[in-house]
Parts: structure tokens; C-alpha cells; sequence
């Protein structure tokens, strides 16, 4: 069922619900904000505008895996029976390019102070990287997917919630397929499932004999109008790619997600022995980004009891970036969903600040009862099929498809 011209009173959490039908649902967000709190566009140009963290207690490590070293930076530490955020970066970019705009946003702060944060960079992509020795063979994407649970076995994680873009989000979902148990709930923003045919590696490669690898990386990053239209945060990101990413190191990862396969996933009852992602998963994509068509596949692909798409009106390649606020607040739903938000108020109907809410995660029924018990912090609970509005009134398929 689709419910058109969401109302802003209604992003308290109360949705319309038909439980004879599984079709999708239409949110829409309010108005869009800013950029960057308190700065112009013009100021993207500077390099500080990604690569400045408003906290200083991030600690970074390097952490030893079957495939190599992996450059981390932690916020926090385990906190009860809650799990880790952990994020993956897209290609061309690293944690602080892609993921500071979105996770120095103030209402995203209010959300990962109750959890720890965990920021993976790909080998050789962070800041100040010493470039590989000449035959260094890059991590293929599923060896690098198999570097994850060195990750977490090292900070003592019982489970993580990821949130990956692009490349980033094509490991995160590779890594829940290979260890399901080791991941609660993903975010991927611009997963493409698919690898690339001949036509398109062929395309690929002429491109790189044209044109430089920054400008390579920004065509997919950005759609061409958004590379027309947008030029200063197009400018921004070229001069970021260009100067901070080592271009070696950069030129192998660029290579290993072209080489890519297609991620072996089928929703389930359409094939025998169908393999799917088993956690609840929301699908992020922007209405003008070049992974469109990729994450409306991978959508058909998922079990559709336990995913979440989430179209972006007037967005384009980098929804973490250019609309924080539109996405922090879909996030917020997405944990609620999962029972980790005992409720969930907006600051814009109630002109204050978003509370402060429990993120102890929510023992629920997986039937059709909206009646939730009490805050557990024991065994690992079982992932819920349905979340429910703050006044306990309706339930949200997970399934849907959010206009902003």
C-alpha cells in the first residue's frame, strides 16, 4: 500500500498499515538541511570540511587479518548487549571522505553516543597511507569481506550494525553472508549486487585511458548531471581524491571492485536453496546517483519482510553528505524497527531537542503483538520482523519504498 503526501505529523512513527497487503510504503521527510551545519557551499572546497572531526577521542589501530593490516579508528567501547556500528567507505574515498558530514551531524550524534563506532578503511585507503610495494596483490572483495571478524574479534564485538556505501556496503553485505551471526542489521547506500559484464569492463577501461583516476572514480561516484550541476561539491571531492587517497593504493582497490562478482543473493523462494541476507537491511539510494537501477535490483533480491528502500527525492551520489539530516532520521526508524529506540520523538513537532532514548535493545514478540516487554541486556535477542510507532498504533512492513 503506498500512502502519498506523507504529512510531517505523522513522522512520529504512526504509519498506515494493510495487513492483507505487502506492498510498498511512501514516507516523506520535511524539509532538507543543510550541508553543513553553520558553513556555505563554497567552504567544501577546504580540505578541513571532511577531514575534521569534531570529537578527539577516536583511537586509531592497525589491525592484523589473514589478508593484511586494517586501519580502524574507534569511538567508545562495548556497551552491554548492544552492538558496534561499524562502517566501509566507498571506492576513491576512506571513513573521514565519506562518513564525517554524516556522523559530525548533531541528531546522528544523539544516536551513536549510545553505541561504540567503529570506522574500517580499506587497505592502503586512509589518510597519509604508505603506498603498496610494486606486486603488492590487493585483497579480492571477499577476502576483504573475510578481514571483518578479525575486527571484531579484536575489540570484543558480539555483533555489529554496518553501514557501507558503494563498495563499502558490497563488502558489509558479503561479510553478513559469510558470518550472519557476527552481523544485527546493515545500512547499504548504493550497492550495486551485480559485477561487471564484458561491455562494461571494456567501457572501463577505455575510460581510464581517457580520463584521470579521480575523474574515473567521480563518474562513480556521481551521475553525469549531478557532475554538471553540483560543481562544487564535485570540485570538492575531485581535489579530495586526487590529493588525499594514494593514487596507487587507490588504482588497486579500483580494480578489485571492478573485478567483482555478483553477490549470490535471491530472495528466498525463488530459487532452491536460496541465499539471502538474514538481518533486517535498509537500502539507501538517491533518485539521480549511477547506482539506482543496482539497489532497486538488489531490493527484488532481499526478503521483503525484513528490507527496508529508502529512495531519496533530489538526491544524488552521496546521500550521507548532502542530506545528513534526511538520512539520520531514516536511520533512526531503521533501529527502532529493530527494538534498540524505546520511542522515538521528533524535535521539529516538539521544538526541543530529540530525548535522549534507551538503545538497550527491546525483547519483543514476533507475532503481530505490538506489546513490547522490558530492556534486556542478556543473550543476544532474536531480530524483530516488524517496529512499531511510539504510541504503540501501527505497524511498518519493512518493506518500502521513502520518498524525501
Amino acid at each position: 500500500m503506498k500512502v502519498l503526501g506523507y504529512k510531517i505529523e505523522l513522522l512520529t512513527g504512526l504509519l498506515l498499515h494493510d495487513g492483507t497487503m505487502a506492498g510498498l510504503q511512501e514516507l516523506r521527510f520535511p524539509e532538507e538541511k543543510p550541508l553543513l551545519r553553520g558553513q556555505d557551499a563554497a567552504e567544501l572546497e577546504n580540505s578541513d570540511t571532511f577531514l575534521l572531526a569534531v570529537d578527539t577521542d577516536w583511537k586509531e589501530h592497525d589491525i592484523e587479518t589473514p589478508y593484511g593490516l586494517l586501519h580502524v579508528v574507534i569511538r567508545g567501547s562495548p556497551k552491554g548487549n548492544r552492538p558496534a556500528i561499524l562502517t566501509y567507505h566507498d571506492v576513491g574515498l576512506n571513513h573521514k571522505l565519506c562518513f564525517n558530514t554524516f556522523f559530525n551531524f548533531e541528531d546522528m550524534q544523539e544516536i551513536t553516543k549510545h553505541f561504540v563506532v567503529c570506522h574500517v578503511d580499506a587497505p592502503g585507503q586512509q589518510v597519509g597511507a604508505s603506498q603498496f610495494p610494486q606486486g603488492y596483490q590487493f585483497p579480492s572483495m571477499e577476502q576483504l569481506a573475510a578481514m571483518l571478524p578479525s575486527v571484531v574479534q579484536h575489540f570484543g564485538f558480539k555483533y555489529v550494525i554496518g553501514i557501507g556505501v558503494g563498495a563499502g556496503a558490497y563488502v558489509l553485505a558479503k561479510f553478513a553472508l559469510i558470518f550472519p551471526d557476527l552481523v544485527e542489521g546493515l545500512v547499504l547506500i548504493n550497492i550495486d549486487p551485480n559485477g561487471k559484464g564484458w561491455i562494461d569492463w571494456a567501457a572501463t577501461k577505455l575510460s581510464s585511458l581517457t580520463s584521470t583516476l579521480p575523474d574515473t572514480v567521480l563518474s562513480h561516484l556521481f551521475r553525469q548531471e549531478e557532475l554538471v550541476s553540483n560543481t562544487e561539491l564535485v570540485q570538492s571531492y575531485r581535489q579530495q581524491i586526487g590529493n588525499v587517497v594514494n593514487q596507487a593504493n587507490l588504482q588497486l582497490f579500483w580494480n578489485m571492485y571492478n573485478s567483482r562478482r555478483d553477490l549470490d543473493i535471491n530472495r528466498p523462494g525463488t530459487v532452491p536453496n536460496a541465499k539471502t541476507l538474514r538481518c533486517p537491511v535498509m537500502l539507501v539510494v538517491g533518485d539521480n546517483a549511477p547506482a539506482e537501477e543496482g539497489v532497486v535490483e538488489c531490493n527484488s533480491k532481499l526478503d521483503p519482510t525484513t528490507t527496508t528502500f529508502l529512495k531519496m527525492a533530489d538526491s544524488g551520489g552521496l546521500p550521507q553528505v548532502t542530506q545528513p539530516g534526511k538520512l539520520t532520521e531514516a536511520f533512526k526508524y531503521f533501529l527502532q524497527g529493530m527494538g534498540y529506540i524505546a520511542y522515538l520523538k521528533d524535535r521539529r513537532l516538539s521544538g526541543g531537542a530529540v530525548p535522549s532514548a534507551s538503545m538497550t535493545r527491546l525483547a519483543r514478540s514476533r507475532t503481530s503483538s505490538l506489546t513490547s516487554a522490558s530492556s534486556v541486556d542478556g543473550s543476544r535477542p532474536q531480530a524483530c520482523t516488524h517496529s512499531e510507532s511510539s504510541e504503540g498504533l501501527g505497524q511498518v512492513n519493512h518493506t518500502m519504498e521513502v520518498s524525501c
